[in-house]
């Protein structure tokens, strides 16, 4: 481990040179390049040079300890001593997470969908809050959240909506909520106060940069058309919704959320770019299957991942058996306990894998 941390603090060193180096500022893929490399390894560089002056202080007070002492300097150089252990310990505890392989598409804006599955106005409206929540979430970790389509009903839930979230490390976070949701409580539309299962689906893509996805014109089959409400009623005489259909994978988006054709084609083409590259992932993470049962967050977008009991109040994140009496602020955004305890199962999960 201390041999690869060492590389990785020459490495850093290194790049500061080439940063420096006026061949590649002039250049703006290598300082590009070089800038992301560099600000990856930072974190686990700024950890290991801590943990070298601990080691470092460390051993200083063990010799202390051997030379004559007074009791009371005797005692002080043992509090150090004791101090710099526990200090250590967490610092060798940290570095061994920040060498864990990294999800090359932590760092990444995100697109969510958001369907109403099972339960029909009811699984829509639950869409809905489920589309709020992460709304609330995002906007207080400092992220901007963008409607991309939304298919709504008269009632107010979706049957669909898409939207992109921007910001640093959305990806990391959000990715945790691909699955099925379930709710489990008593409709608005009920009258005999019977308590109803219906669930939502989330599929949380990351967004694909041009270069990551080369989509040819010639495989892309444009259809215009007029916005629709909900119901299916016109709301625009003119085609500015626009369909965008890859012939070579079949994968069909459609946007109509902007007046403009052409900003509904741009939106459009975002959610493409992520969908096609979102297919090629779970293609080449399909021949990894040990791999993908043992990270929570990558498996099956159809399994049931977390049941929100309205009745009870309480939220059950059903792949680390985590049960929070907490509904109410889980539904106001407060997500930050159930995803920092899958990432710390996660994280555990993939330590177990390296130590086999």
């Amino acid at each position: 481990m201390f041999e690869r941390l060492q590389s990785l603090d020459e490495r850093y060193e290194r790049l500061n040179e080439l940063l420096s180096d006026p061949e590649v500022i002039s250049d703006s893929n290598k300082l590009r390049e070089y800038s992301k490399e560099q600000a990856d390894m930072e974190e686990t560089v700024q950890v290991y040079r801590e943990y070298k002056t601990v080691m470092d202080q460390y051993q200083d007070a063990k010799e202390m300890l051997e030379d004559k002492l007074d009791d009371e300097m005797y005692a002080m150089v043992k509090e150090e001593i004791d101090e710099l252990a526990t200090r250590k310990e967490d610092l060798e505890a940290k570095l061994k997470v920040l060498l864990l392989p990294k999800d090359p598409n932590d760092d990444k804006n995100v697109i969510v969908e958001i369907r109403g599955a099972a339960g029909g106005d009811e699984a829509q409206l639950f869409a809905a809050d489920l589309y709020k929540m992460y709304a609330r979430y995002a906007e207080a970790q400092g992220w901007k959240i963008e409607v991309i389509e939304a298919s709504s009903t008269e009632l107010g839930g979706y049957k669909e909506i898409i939207f992109s979230v921007n910001g640093k490390g959305a990806y990391s976070k959000l990715k945790y909520e691909n699955g099925a949701h379930r709710v489990q409580r008593v409709p608005q539309t009920e009258s005999g106060g019977r308590i109803h299962t219906s669930t939502a689906t989330v599929a949380v893509l990351p967004e694909a940069e041009e270069v990551e996805v080369d989509i040819h014109e010639k495989d892309i089959r444009v259809d215009t058309f007029a916005s629709s409400g909900p119901g299916g009623q016109s709301v625009n005489t003119t085609m500015s919704a626009v369909r965008l259909t890859h012939l070579p994978t079949g994968i069909v988006v459609s946007c109509q959320d902007e007046k403009s054709q052409i900003k509904n084609k741009e939106k459009a083409m975002k959610v493409l770019r992520a969908r096609i590259y979102d297919k090629f992932q779970q293609e080449a993470q399909a021949e990894y299957d040990q791999t993908r049962k043992s990270a929570v967050g990558t498996g099956d977008r159809s399994e049931r991942i977390r049941t929100y009991n309205f009745p009870q109040s309480r939220v059950t994140d059903h792949r680390i058996g985590l049960t929070l009496q907490k509904l109410e602020q889980i539904l106001q955004g407060k997500l930050d306990e159930i995803i920092e305890s899958l990432i710390v199962h996660e994280q555990a999960e993939l330590m177990k894998q390296q130590e086999d």
